[in-house]
C-alpha cells in the first residue's frame, strides 16, 4: 500500500498516527493511505511566504509563464503514467481519466502563453492612465502586483489533476506561491503529480506545498496577504467563509460550490437536425461523464412541453447503450462514483428527486456492474427522471445529486417561462441553451445571463465544432453566482486579479511609467 506524504518547507513529510484509507471504486480495494498528524503548517506557510513568495516576486511574468511551461511538459511526458493512477484511485474509465490529465497540462500551457505575452515586466499596468491636474506631468495609473502571502487551494475529488493545475497555473503566474491540498480520498494522482515536479527540479524552492490529508489548522494562520480558493460543497462554503481569522483579515477568498446546470432546448428545434442532435449528445456526455461527477454538468434539462415525449425516448434509447463497470473492463463506458459517502448521497438525492419526478430511464440507479466482484464497488446506473410540476417542485430545483442523475423538465416554449425556471437553482456554473431563432436566444441571454457564470449557446451553425459545455476552458472565466459561490477563476488575465493586489499610483508620469517598467 502507497502511503502519501505532504512536501511542505521544502522536504517530504510523512504524517504520524492513524491515517486515512485510499480505495478502488470499482473493488473497494485499499491502495493507498494517507495523514498529516504532526505537519507543522504554521512552518508550512511561513516557508511559503518567506521563501516562496520572493523567488517568485523576483522573477517577470514572462519568466513565471516559463516556469508554467516547464511544469506543463512534466505533465505531459507523463500523460500514461498520470491516466493509471486516476483509474485505479478515481474509477475513471480511460476516456475520462485523459479529459482530467489532459485538461491539466493544457491549462498550465494556455497559461505559460499568457505569461509570455504579459512579458518582462513584474507590475501590470491596469487600464489607461488618467491625467489628473491642468499638467499631463500629475498623473494616475492603476496597477496591479503580486500579493505578498500565500494562495490555499482546497480542490474537489472529481478533478485530483485539472483542479490542481487550474488554481495553480494562475497563482503562479500571478508570482504568489501555493500550497495544494487535494481531496483525499482521490489524492493519488495529485501526489503523484507533486513527485514529478519534484523530481524534475524546476519549482523554485518554497513555491509549490502539497498536503496529503486534513489541513489541520492550516487555514487559522491565514492573513492579510493570503488568498484561499475552494472548489466543493456549499455548506463547507459557508463554514469557511464565517472562520473569525478570515472575516476579521479580509483574506480573500474565491468559491466554487453547488451548481444545479441547466440545458435549454428552444422551441421549433426539429428532431434529427444538427442542433437536436447537438443537444442530445451533449445531454448524454455531460450526465455520464465521469459518472456524472462533474461541477458543470447537467442536472435539469428544460424542454418545450410539446417535445419531452421525443426528448425523454431518444434520451432513454442512448443512456441504454452504457455499459456501467469496472474502468479497467473493456468496453465500459461509466465507471463507479468515487467513493462510498457518494453513493450514498447519489441514492438518497434520487429517492428525493422521485418525490416530485417520475422515472424515464434508470429506476434507482441499481446495476450490475460489468467486472465488479460480487456485491463491490460503488456504482450506479445513469437516471433520466421527469417533472411535470416544476413551478410545484423544490427539490428539483435545489438539489444537486453528484452523479449521473438528470431530471427533464416542460416549460411553454416563451423564454420568460425558461428563465424563470432556470433561475429556480440560485445562481449556476454553467447553463446551455441549443437553438436557432437568433431572437429566442438573444432574448434567453438577457434572461438567464445573469444567474450563471458562463453560458453555452449551441446552434447549427457550431454543432460538431465544440467542445462538450462542460469543457472548462482557460480563456474563459469559470464559477457562478449565488449557490455556485459567487467566484471567479481562470478568465485568462482575469483570473489573476485574485492573486494581485490593486494599487492606485499618483505622481510624476515619467516615474510611474519608470515604476512600470520595473527598471
Amino acid at each position: 500500500m502507497v502511503t502519501l506524504r505532504s512536501y511542505v518547507g521544502g522536504r517530504w513529510v510523512e504524517g504520524q498516527g492513524g491515517k486515512q484509507a485510499l480505495y478502488n471504486p470499482a473493488t473497494e480495494e485499499p491502495i493507498a493511505e494517507a495523514g498529516t498528524a504532526g505537519v507543522d503548517f504554521g512552518a508550512a506557510l511561513a516557508h511559503a511566504r518567506d521563501v516562496g513568495g520572493p523567488a517568485l516576486r523576483e522573477m517577470t511574468f514572462a519568466q513565471r509563464g516559463e516556469l508554467l511551461r516547464a511544469m506543463y511538459k512534466v505533465l505531459h511526458a507523463h500523460r500514461e503514467a498520470l491516466i493509471t493512477p486516476s483509474l485505479e484511485n478515481a474509477g475513471t474509465t480511460r476516456s475520462d481519466s485523459k479529459f482530467d490529465v489532459d485538461g491539466a497540462w493544457a491549462t498550465l500551457a494556455a497559461y505559460a502563453d499568457l505569461g509570455t505575452k504579459l512579458g518582462a515586466v513584474r507590475t501590470l499596468a491596469d487600464g489607461e492612465g488618467i491625467q489628473l491636474g491642468r499638467s499631463a506631468r500629475w498623473f494616475g495609473q492603476h496597477v496591479l502586483q503580486p500579493r505578498e502571502g500565500v494562495a490555499v487551494h482546497i480542490n474537489a475529488f472529481n478533478f485530483p489533476a485539472w483542479g490542481f493545475a487550474e488554481k495553480a497555473a494562475v497563482a503562479l503566474l500571478a508570482g504568489v506561491p501555493i500550497i495544494t491540498k487535494p481531496a483525499t480520498a482521490t489524492a493519488l494522482p495529485s501526489f503523484r503529480i507533486m513527485e514529478l515536479l519534484v523530481e524534475a527540479s524546476i519549482l523554485p524552492p518554497g513555491a509549490v506545498s502539497f498536503i496529503a490529508g486534513s489541513t489541520g489548522d492550516l487555514l487559522k494562520h491565514l492573513g492579510e496577504q493570503d488568498v484561499l480558493a475552494f472548489t466543493g460543497s456549499h455548506a463547507t462554503a459557508v463554514e469557511l467563509r464565517s472562520m473569525p481569522n478570515l472575516l476579521a483579515r479580509s483574506v480573500r477568498v474565491n468559491i466554487e460550490a453547488d451548481s444545479l446546470n441547466a440545458a435549454v432546448l428552444a422551441p421549433g428545434v426539429e428532431r434529427g437536425s444538427p442542433t437536436w442532435d447537438a443537444f442530445i449528445a451533449d445531454v448524454v456526455r455531460e450526465m455520464t461523464q465521469k459518472t456524472g461527477q462533474k461541477c458543470t454538468a447537467f442536472r435539469r434539462i428544460f424542454v418545450p412541453a410539446s417535445m419531452v415525449a421525443e426528448v425523454n425516448g431518444e434520451l432513454a434509447e442512448r443512456l441504454s447503450t452504457i455499459v456501467v463497470g469496472n474502468p479497467a473492463e473493456e468496453g465500459v463506458k461509466m465507471g463507479p462514483l468515487a467513493t462510498a459517502s457518494q453513493l450514498r448521497d447519489v441514492r438518497a438525492g434520487i429517492a428525493r428527486l422521485r418525490a416530485e419526478a417520475a422515472p424515464v430511464f434508470g429506476g434507482d440507479g441499481a446495476v450490475k456492474a460489468v467486472g465488479a466482484p460480487e456485491g463491490k464497488g460503488f456504482f450506479v446506473g445513469p437516471v433520466l427522471l421527469e417533472c411535470t410540476d416544476p413551478d410545484n417542485a423544490t427539490a428539483v430545483h435545489s438539489h444537486e445529486v453528484f452523479g449521473p442523475v438528470a431530471t427533464v423538465v416542460p416549460y411553454d416554449d416563451s423564454v420568460r417561462s425558461a428563465a424563470r425556471l432556470v433561475a429556480r437553482g440560485g445562481g449556476m456554473l454553467e447553463t446551455s441553451v441549443y437553438g436557432d431563432d437568433r431572437t429566442w436566444l438573444a432574448e434567453a441571454v438577457r434572461g438567464i445571463g445573469p444567474w450563471v457564470g458562463r453560458l453555452f449557446i449551441g446552434s447549427a451553425k457550431v454543432a460538431g465544432q465544440t467542445m462538450s459545455p462542460g469543457t472548462v476552458l482557460p480563456q474563459l472565466v469559470h464559477g457562478g453566482p449565488g449557490r455556485a459561490g459567487g467566484g471567479e477563476e481562470l478568465g485568462g488575465e482575469r483570473g489573476l486579479s485574485l492573486y494581485l493586489q490593486r494599487t492606485a499610483l499618483q505622481g510624476d508620469k515619467a516615474i510611474l511609467d519608470h515604476a512600470l517598467k520595473g527598471e
